[in-house]
């Protein structure tokens, strides 16, 4: 009987996964240009994953610490969306902890919320799934602001929302309302950056980060954790010799669906279309049925109990 290899490490890098792309579609790679054009394709396509559904292997936990008065949070950049989340109350002490639903709402009925300012344990969150993009405002700091400020002075708010983020240096600062040219109750060091003193002058950028607002807005009641369950985005292709950021299930759909987008670029390609489509379809829907939770489907119906006197 003959030896097995012993590995199950088999993967493409970069390079790799570009040359068997080109086989498909009936060409070689032969240039620069090629590779480069090819990875741009493939971070394309990882886009296009992302809207199709869950890719499991890019769900990640994360904890973010609740602040009595502050009730917008943001996200790391590369969030998709949101699968679950709950509030722990308690921390992480064992004996205390305690995870509580948090039900999840639109903007629309964020909108209809009367006080907005009304602090207790959350029990509601509305998702806000902006691009992470900051934007340069022309607006700089009219004073210089220590790393314990709570106010920040501009020369002018104009082109700001009434409340969101914007990044001083490398902090990004969270502010819950403007008022003349100053921005009000100030939450510094947000998104893991680090609060810091910032001269007069100093740049200011309106930063759309995804984020999320919990209401009502954390009392210091007790200690609450905004527990949460993320889709991130798959990582980019990258410079050539680093493998891709997929599970070893998914390799043929990548294979298959870089052949179909490269056959679209090439002549030598272009009689392939349908064929590659076809085996891009089959890989897919292939991958994408085995890449899901294998567990019994539970369901909690919400009660509600309306009374009535006679």
């Amino acid at each position: 009987m003959a030896n097995t290899s012993g590995s199950t490490a088999f993967n493409l890098d970069l390079s790799e996964l570009v040359e068997e792309a080109f086989e498909r579609a009936g060409t070689e790679l032969r240039t620069g240009y090629d590779l480069r054009t090819a990875r741009r394709s493939l971070n394309i396509m990882f886009a296009d994953w992302a809207n199709r559904g869950i890719n499991m292997w890019t769900i990640e936990q994360g904890i973010i610490p609740l602040v009595q008065g502050q009730n917008t949070y943001a996200l790391p950049d590369d969030t998709i969306d949101l699968l679950e989340h709950v509030i722990r109350t308690g921390g992480n002490v064992a004996t205390t902890q305690a995870d509580l639903t948090i039900t999840r709402i639109s903007v629309s009925t964020y909108a209809t919320i009367p006080n907005k300012i009304q602090q207790a344990r959350p029990i509601q969150v509305w998702i806000q799934r902006f691009n992470a993009q900051s934007s340069p405002t022309g607006l700089t700091l009219s004073t210089t602001i220590n790393s314990t400020a709570t106010e920040a002075v501009l020369n002018s708010t104009v082109g700001l929302p009434a409340s969101g983020f914007v990044k001083i240096g490398s902090e990004i600062i969270n502010y819950s309302y403007i008022s003349g040219n100053t921005l009000y109750n100030c939450f510094r060091g947000q998104q893991n950056t680090t609060a810091a003193s910032h001269t007069s002058g100093a740049t200011v950028y309106w930063t759309q980060l995804p984020a999320i607002t919990v209401w009502p807005t954390p009392d210091n009641a007790q200690q609450y954790q905004f527990v949460y369950w993320r889709l991130r985005r798959t990582q980019d292709a990258g410079g050539g010799v680093n493998i891709m950021d997929v599970p070893f299930r998914f390799i043929p759909a990548m294979a298959a669906g870089l052949a179909y987008y490269i056959a679209g670029k090439v002549p030598a390609g272009m009689e392939r279309l349908p064929i590659l489509k076809a085996q891009y379809d089959e890989a897919w829907d292939l991958a994408s049925q085995e890449d899901r939770e294998k567990a019994a489907l539970r369901l909690v119906p919400r009660q509600q109990f309306i009374g009535s006197t006679i």
